[in-house]
């Protein structure tokens, strides 16, 4: 399976510790391709369909529902977490993800 960025994965984050979100959830691989290509593990935002409007959070449609890329929650995963592929974010998706990033970590 080549895991690539932006693309939606279902992955399982059990087990979990204190407030980490947990269970089997679609997830948006954040991690780039080079990373993806070469490394056992890949870097994962969960998705969630309950959440609050904060700003680490993106409002995303997938599988015919709303939900949210939670940007807050950003981990490292071992790539056998991944139970399968999904989907992908659309172009203007991506945009905004790159924008919440770029203010959270770079600016």
């Amino acid at each position: 399976m080549e895991i690539r960025q932006y693309q939606i994965v279902l992955v399982n984050l059990d087990p979990t510790v204190g407030s980490e979100i947990k269970k089997t959830r679609p997830c948006v691989v954040i991690s780039p391709d080079e990373m993806n290509k070469f490394l056992k593990t890949i870097v994962i935002a969960p998705m969630t369909t309950s959440s609050k409007k904060y700003p680490t959070r993106v409002e995303v449609k997938h599988d015919n529902k709303m939900g949210w890329i939670v940007l807050d929650q950003i981990r490292t995963i071992d790539k056998r977490r991944i139970i399968k592929e999904l989907s992908k974010l659309s172009k203007p998706e991506i945009k905004e993800v790159k924008a919440i990033l770029k203010e959270t970590f770079v600016d």
